[in-house]
């Protein structure tokens, strides 16, 4: 039987798979960009041309002009016919050039880097099953990966998300310890140390490059002293009394969540409490496919899923578990009362205790 094709859908189709193959080529633009700092100079500059562009930061006008010729083409920039000059506004230069914006996003784009680097290994990963550990990825992807959240991080976990628990600001001022449970860069772990001076932090990561390079970033907030960082199991740390056990954008990547839940009550203090943030989800496939969960089914695919596999692969939740299955998670692991404290489009940020 021959299949008639629709041409209109066809051709609807191809131009939006071009387009998705455009955003391909305009990240590597962007993150150039970003580490070449033709967006700092643009902000607040307006109209410059690339001759002004290329001077100003010390780059070759030629490749400057191509440059900013794909970033007008995309609607990034705006280009000005009369003077032959291209602007940022303001709204863009959020995105593309301050690096304390919550909506920064340039870095994120080392996070896809890291997943074409690793596609033989994923290749590999879907022919026979097996995991890919966090650490066995290239390293653009622990950097990207924090680099992406630490901002929404620092416009919500302080000011919005720990005060949305009921009484841990006023525990966290008085003085507890806090437990940080796959805190990669230590990003959230010195954001609360530095809000509360009078608690003591504790971030575990099993990962000992990112364990590295959260000492240093305590070291550089100046929260040393009351920060410490430990190369550590989820399901293994010591117990501490702790008043607070946080997993910011973690529990879905561990081999076995039920355990780690475990082991957190285990760590907490009687009247202690879970935070739990992981990446917005509907439960249901079909109210779940939109533009961000295409982004957190991918990587969940790649990242999320295969290093849940090499973490033993008991209960592999991946990136978009959604509201019903984590709470079925804390229920097994003793977490009795749980409720969602608030939501983001991108987060669930979820509140559990005994």
């Amino acid at each position: 039987m021959t299949k008639t094709i629709d041409q209109t859908e066809l051709q609807a189709f191809t131009l939006r798979a071009i387009d998705d193959l455009g955003a391909g080529y305009l990240g590597v633009m962007v993150s150039l960009g970003s580490r070449l700092g033709l967006y700092r100079a643009l902000a607040g500059a307006g109209p410059v041309t690339s001759h002004e562009l290329a001077e100003r930061t010390g780059t070759a006008e030629r490749y400057v002009r191509d440059w900013l010729h794909s970033q007008a083409a995309a609607g990034y920039l705006t280009y000005h016919p009369t003077s032959g000059s291209f602007e940022l506004s303001d709204e863009h230069a959020m995105v593309l050039a301050d690096e304390t914006s919550p909506v920064y996003l340039p870095p994120a784009w080392n996070v896809p880097a890291a997943m074409w680097a690793g596609e033989s290994k994923a290749l590999r990963a879907f022919t026979t099953g097996e995991g890919i550990a966090w650490g066995d990825h290239d390293p653009r992807l622990a950097h990207g990966s924090a680099a992406f959240y630490r901002n929404g991080y620092r416009a919500s976990l302080v000011s919005q998300w720990l005060p949305a628990l009921d009484g841990v600001v006023g525990a966290l001022e008085r003085g507890i310890a806090v437990a940080d449970v796959g805190a990669g860069h230590g990003h959230t772990t010195v954001l609360m140390a530095e809000a509360f001076p009078n608690s003591r932090f504790y971030g575990f990561d099993s990962h000992a490059p990112s364990i590295a390079e959260a000492t240093r970033n305590a070291r550089e907030a100046g929260v040393s002293e009351r920060v410490e960082f430990e190369e550590a199991d989820a399901a293994s740390y010591s117990p501490r009394g702790f008043g607070l056990i946080c997993f910011f954008d973690a529990l879905h990547d561990m081999g076995d969540p039920v355990g780690v839940l475990r082991h957190a009550v285990d760590a907490l203090a009687p009247d202690g409490t879970v935070l739990l943030v992981e990446p917005y989800a509907a439960d249901r496939l079909e109210d779940n496919l939109t533009g961000v969960t295409q982004m957190y089914y991918a990587a969940s695919s790649m990242i999320c899923t295969a290093h849940s596999l090499a973490d033993g692969g008991e209960l592999v939740l991946g990136a978009q578990a959604g509201e019903a299955r984590l709470r079925a998670v804390l229920h097994r692991a003793g977490l009795d009362q749980v409720r969602v404290v608030a939501e983001t489009p991108f987060n669930l940020i979820i509140e559990a205790r005994r």
